[in-house]
C-alpha cells in the first residue's frame, strides 16, 4: 500500500513535469521542476521500489526533454 501511494505520486510529479517541458517557455522553471521530480524518482529507487537502470532510464528520458524545451525557446 504504501509502496502504491509513492510510485502513484511520482508517476504525477513525472506527468507534471513533461507537461511543464513541453508547454512553458521559462527554463528556470523547468530546471526546478526537473530536480524536484529526480528527487522522487531516486527515492523510489532508494527503497527498491523501481530498480536503479529504470530509474536512470526515467531521469535521462526527463533531461532530453528539457533539452528540447531549451532549444524550442532559443
Amino acid at each position: 500500500m504504501r509502496n502504491r501511494s509513492r510510485t502513484s505520486s511520482a508517476r504525477t510529479q513525472i506527468k507534471k513535469y513533461l507537461e511543464m517541458s513541453q508547454q512553458s517557455k521559462d527554463i528556470g522553471a523547468i530546471e526546478t521542476e526537473l530536480r524536484i521530480t529526480q528527487k522522487k524518482i531516486d527515492q523510489l529507487a532508494a527503497t527498491g521500489i523501481i530498480h536503479k537502470n529504470n530509474a536512470a532510464h526515467k531521469k535521462s528520458q526527463m533531461v532530453r526533454h528539457l533539452n528540447n524545451a531549451k532549444a524550442r525557446v532559443q
